[in-house]
C-alpha cells in the first residue's frame, strides 16, 4: 500500500474527481479526511469507504472561509494526529462571457476554487512544518488555466493562478520537507459543479475519449506517494493529449 497509515485530506471528495481520490487513497491504506461543504455528498463517501474497509471522517466545510480552513485542519489534527497528504480540489465554474458575469460571482469562483487552494495550503502546511517529517500537498488545476476561453472567464482566471501558486507554493514549502505539484485534468467526469456525466458528448483529444475520474485519481496518487520523491511544483497534464495538440 503506497499510503498505509498516512492522514490524507481532500477537499471537495464529495463527487467526481474528489470522490474517486477519496476511495483510492483509502484503498491505498490512508485515513482520509472527507471535506465537503455538502454534509449528505460527504457522508455517502465517507460511508462507501468504510463498507470496503477503509477509515474515513467527514469534516464539513467552506474552504473559501479562512475561519472554517483553520477549524477544519484542527479537527483532523485532533481526530488523526497529524496530516501527511493534502489535495486541494474544490472548485465552480461561472461559464459566462465578460459581459455577463457579476462581481459577486467572480468573486466566488475566485474565493472557491483559487482561495481555497491558498487558505488550505497555509494551513496545512504550517502542520506538515510542525510535524517536521514533510509533506505532500496537490492541486488539482485545468487545461482553462493555460488557454483563452469563450466563456468560464472567472474560472479560467482562477485556475490560470492555480497553476502559478503550485509553483510558489513548491519553493516556499520546499525547505519544510513539503513537496507540492499538481494535475491539470481536461473534461474528466461530469463538468465541474454538475452531477450528470454524458460519455458520449465529443472530446477533441488524443484519447477520443472523455477522461475516467479514476484517472485523475491515479495521477494525484502517483504525486501523493514516493513514486513521486523527485517532482516539484510540476503542472501534470491528464488530459488526453489536448493540450498537445493544435486545434485551430
Amino acid at each position: 500500500m503506497k499510503l498505509k497509515n498516512q492522514v490524507a485530506v481532500v477537499t471537495g471528495a464529495g463527487r467526481n474527481i474528489g470522490e474517486e481520490i477519496a476511495k483510492l487513497f483509502a484503498a491505498e491504506g490512508a485515513k482520509v479526511a472527507v471535506v465537503d461543504i455538502d454534509r449528505p455528498r460527504g457522508a455517502r463517501v465517507v460511508a462507501g469507504i468504510r463498507a470496503g474497509g477503509g477509515e474515513a471522517e467527514l469534516f464539513p466545510a467552506d474552504v473559501s472561509n479562512g475561519g472554517d480552513v483553520a477549524a477544519v485542519v484542527a479537527a483532523v489534527v485532533e481526530r488523526f494526529g497529524r496530516i501527511d497528504v493534502l489535495v486541494n480540489n474544490v472548485a465552480i465554474s461561472d461559464n459566462k462571457h465578460i459581459f455577463d458575469i457579476s462581481e459577486e460571482e467572480w468573486d466566488r469562483v475566485m474565493a472557491v476554487t483559487l482561495k481555497s487552494q491558498f487558505l488550505m495550503g497555509k494551513h496545512v502546511g504550517l502542520q506538515m512544518a510542525k510535524q517536521g517529517t514533510g509533506g505532500r500537498i496537490i492541486n488539482i488545476g485545468s487545461t482553462s488555466g493555460f488557454m483563452g476561453r469563450s466563456r468560464a472567464l472567472a474560472y479560467s482566471a482562477a485556475k490560470g493562478g492555480v497553476a502559478n501558486l503550485t509553483r510558489s507554493m513548491a519553493a516556499q514549502l520546499a525547505p519544510h520537507k513539503i513537496r507540492v505539484n499538481a494535475i491539470v485534468p481536461n473534461k474528466i467526469g461530469s463538468p465541474v459543479g454538475k452531477d450528470e456525466f454524458d460519455p458520449t458528448r465529443p472530446v477533441p483529444n488524443m484519447a477520443k475519449r472523455p477522461g475516467q475520474p479514476q484517472e485523475a485519481a491515479k495521477a494525484v496518487l502517483f504525486l501523493a506517494s514516493e513514486d513521486s520523491s523527485f517532482v516539484y511544483g510540476a503542472n501534470l497534464f491528464v488530459d488526453g493529449g489536448v493540450s498537445a495538440m493544435d486545434l485551430s
